[in-house]
């Protein structure tokens, strides 16, 4: 991008307040919107609910939720590019960009998707029970608007990333269900549980590991041991049926010194005991500790991870049900125990599910860095 060609404007010269009603109820699709800035599928309960004083959102507008109090540091907004029109409550803020010749709906979406935006709109938020950041912040939000043409070639490099990326979700998403086909004619169907075959016998998660264990938490309010990188730090909620390869927080020696968190090796099967993600799985790709809510299984081989992983994801919901708890689903590392699991004399039956398993690191990784050179786009945004 030529940077001499670019200059910063109020967000407001470019933008306008969209609120069109659903009156005639014509419209069905209720999407909600996310912290990663994404729509998605409303879990609200409508029944009973006037749906015509709902929003419609159409292609190329945008959405947010002005409330910012209650979602972390992510400011939630996204640009809606289906042709389809959608609803949305009639809480959110609807807007649209008034000339696209002049700043392209993709490019701003690309402005909102910087860190630098959330921090900016979390600053700028006001209010006292709750903190809004709220229209008249957002039309002074300065934004870099170079020439149109310098903005279709970013969004372009942006996009082709993003369409790798793509991709790479469809095959991680084959991947899986491969293996849950293959683990259900294996392992499933036409096999009597009373008479399994020769060198097959019926043991336990606990019998299968070598090593099964949960983590900790340091004490938050003692700075020293969150205040070195030693050592990665997994919460539960990163555990959501996939391979764990970057990690959100650290702790220091330390913090790890002084409390039940432990060094948990690369290979390690992980699955989540309560919360939103309970009774979801992960595989490790390198060394961590994690918190108490994750019980760690670790295995003796490579072979046995990859096993015991696409196990658990296709007992998943047989294992979520027996979760107790109200607001809440819990596990525990013992219920997770005692689990059935078929053990083997060969392990030959197990190598095909090591193999899924080895693409899909693969893409998990590709993943990752496709993502770092998004991240080298957005920040070149205005420079």
């Amino acid at each position: 991008m030529n940077n001499n060609n670019t200059t910063y404007r109020p967000l407001g010269d470019y933008i306008r307040p969209v609120d069109v009603r659903n009156r005639d109820l014509k419209v069905t699709t209720l999407v909600g919107l996310s912290v990663s800035k994404e729509f998605m599928p409303s879990i609200a309960n409508t029944i009973g609910t006037d749906m015509s004083t709902y929003k419609i959102v159409d292609t190329n507008q945008f959405v947010y939720i002005a409330d910012t109090s209650r979602r972390g540091d992510k400011i939630a907004i996204a640009l809606w590019t289906q042709q389809e029109k959608a609803i949305v409550s009639s809480i959110y803020t609807v807007f649209e960009i008034v000339d696209r010749e002049k700043l392209l709906p993709e490019y701003l979406m690309m402005w909102f998707r910087r860190p630098e935006f959330d921090r900016y709109a979390r600053y700028h938020s006001h209010g006292s029970a709750r903190e809004i950041f709220d229209w008249a912040e957002m039309c002074a939000t300065m934004v870099p608007v170079p020439p149109i043409v310098e903005q279709r070639a970013v969004v372009a490099e942006y996009e082709a990333v993003a369409r790798r990326i793509a991709v790479a979700k469809r095959t991680i998403a084959t991947l899986q269900d491969t293996a849950k086909t293959l683990y259900r004619k294996m392992f499933v169907d036409g096999i009597d549980k009373e008479n399994l075959p020769e060198g097959w016998r019926w043991g336990t998660i606990k019998d299968y590991c070598q090593k099964m264990t949960s983590g900790g938490t340091p004490n938050r309010g003692c700075d020293e041991y969150w205040n070195s990188n030693d050592h990665s730090w997994l919460k539960s909620g990163e555990v959501q049926n996939n391979v764990i390869i970057n990690i959100e927080e650290y702790i220091s020696t330390k913090g790890l010194e002084n409390s039940s968190a432990k060094l948990i090796p690369a290979g390690t099967v992980v699955m989540a005991m309560y919360g939103a993600t309970a009774a979801q799985v992960g595989y490790l790709t390198c060394e961590t500790t994690t918190n108490q809510a994750c019980c760690n299984m670790i295995c003796k081989s490579n072979l046995d991870s990859a096993f015991l992983f696409f196990h658990l994801l296709f007992s998943q919901e047989d294992i979520k049900r027996l979760a107790n708890g109200g607001a809440q689903e819990n596990l525990s590392q013992e219920l997770i125990a005692n689990q059935p699991i078929l053990l083997f004399d060969d392990n030959n039956c197990k190598q095909p599910f090591a193999t899924i398993l080895d693409n899909l690191v693969v893409s998990y990784k590709e993943i990752e860095k496709l993502t770092e050179i998004q991240t080298i786009i957005l920040s070149g945004m205005g420079r």
